[in-house]
């Protein structure tokens, strides 16, 4: 047996080398064209056969499911009005007349039971979250995005204790106002406590420096209120701001009510009681000390009419 010489094994590593750099070109060869059928199948749009919800001419059939729907919803809805209605019976049962026309006004008055609240306020317990003590309960809206509301503002809370609603809060121009006395659910009490409010916030936004806004709370207030400080306070608000013939003219119409208020009140002093009652009481006091009653055109020892004023030191 012949030994391999040196000349076989470099001819048998170059024939390995031929076989080998064939191999990998081929192996390149195919992955090029497995990447470049993939790129193409994946630029090529994909075509799906779907067949057509509905053909021309044929006629959709009502949904089962929405029918049901409709129907439960109707159901509510008229289980609602019912239980309305008897919380609208219950409440005018056992009110007095005035409590009576604000329930059917739809408006909350101090002194309603539960009740009656939600028969004013045209609502169920659903729309409030309850809370209840001893001797006190405590009704505060669910939502604040739909909160209840009477005939005259949204209702924020109301307080209930033995006699009935003994306060009510509402959400009135932005504002909380409290209602805890028959003169704060009037009208001018109303009015009053939202110009109360008003400067109390313009006030606010003074002290900040802003005093835009604190003007806008101002002339909101002025509008509610009789009181001559709104008008200080407007002209200080406009002083701040550098308009001086608006501050100036504020600070008149500031002054002149004063003026006004002044003159009131030296009239009130001056005649406290009204004239027949003066007239009844000068006849009373002339009859104790034994004076004639006159008429008002007669003179009493050559002196000054009776009922006209005095004339004292020739004055």
């Amino acid at each position: 047996m012949r030994h391999p010489t040196t000349n076989d094994l470099r001819g048998h590593r170059r024939a390995a080398a031929r076989t080998g750099g064939a191999r990998r070109a081929l192996g390149r060869a195919a992955f090029g064209a497995i990447a470049l059928s993939l790129v193409s199948a994946a630029c090529t749009p994909r075509r799906i056969a779907e067949y057509p919800l509905m053909e021309n001419g044929p006629r959709i059939d009502k949904d089962a499911g929405v029918e049901e729907q409709r129907s439960s919803a109707e159901a509510e809805r008229i289980r609602r009005e019912d239980y309305r209605d008897a919380l609208l019976s219950e409440a005018l049962s056992t009110c007095d007349p005035a409590t009576c026309e604000a329930v059917l006004r739809g408006e909350v008055t101090l002194g309603m039971n539960e009740a009656q609240v939600l028969a004013a306020s045209r609502t169920t317990e659903a729309a409030w979250s309850i809370r209840r003590s001893d001797f006190a309960t405590v009704m505060t809206p669910r939502s604040l995005s739909d909160p209840p509301r009477d005939a005259v503002a949204d209702l924020a809370m109301v307080r209930l204790g033995d006699a009935g609603v003994a306060s009510l809060s509402y959400r009135d121009a932005g504002l909380l106002r409290v209602v805890d006395s028959p003169f704060d659910a009037t009208l001018e009490g109303r009015g009053a406590a939202l110009a109360e409010l008003m400067v109390r916030e313009g006030d606010d936004y003074a002290a900040r420096g802003e005093f835009d806004l604190a003007l806008n709370r101002y002339d909101r207030a002025d509008l509610l209120s009789d009181d001559p400080l709104i008008e200080y306070k407007i002209a200080r608000a406009l002083d701040k701001q550098l308009r001086p013939i608006e501050a100036q003219i504020q600070y008149e119409l500031f002054l002149h009510r004063l003026e006004i208020e002044k003159i009131e009140a030296r009239g009130d002093a001056a005649s406290p009681i009204g004239p027949d009652t003066a007239d009844g009481d000068d006849a009373e006091s002339q009859a104790q000390e034994g004076q004639p009653q006159t008429g008002s055109g007669d003179r009493v020892d050559g002196g000054d009419r009776v009922g006209s004023v005095p004339q004292v030191d020739g004055r």
